[in-house]
């Protein structure tokens, strides 16, 4: 299944740098949707280069249908009070089990991380690519 595909990838680079604005197609560093943009395109899908771009794609999925495989598009502390897609500051992708596999925030690094009451409070929506 391509979802499986595309998490197995991503887990590939657990533990590789998160740097701002990294650019495009480097695995050596990544920021949340070079991370995705990346994933995504070596299993043949291409996606925009920024969250607020890759969020203009795919079909919108509701939080309790969401799958693996699945884009997660979030807030941030900077962006909340903005409008429409200017609110987006992050993307990762659904990997199950109430689990993301994504990169945030200079100093951390490629990570699996639970949807909990933090990311869920911030979600703005889901799209699926596949």
């Amino acid at each position: 299944m391509l979802a499986d595909q595309i998490i197995l990838t991503g887990r590939r680079y657990l533990g590789t740098p998160y740097v701002f604005n990294a650019p495009s197609y480097r695995t050596d560093m990544f920021d949340c949707s070079s991370f995705t943009q990346y994933v995504f395109g070596v299993n043949g899908i291409s996606l925009p280069r920024n969250s607020r771009q890759q969020f203009l794609v795919g079909t919108p999925v509701p939080l309790h249908q969401i799958q693996k495989g699945d884009l997660l598009f979030f807030t941030t502390k900077k962006r909340k009070k903005r409008n429409g897609i200017a609110k987006i500051g992050h993307v990762g992708i659904y990997i199950g089990n109430n689990q993301m596999l994504h990169t945030y925030r200079q100093g951390k690094k490629v990570t699996i991380t639970e949807l909990n009451s933090y990311w869920r409070k911030n979600f703005i929506g889901a799209k699926r690519v596949l």
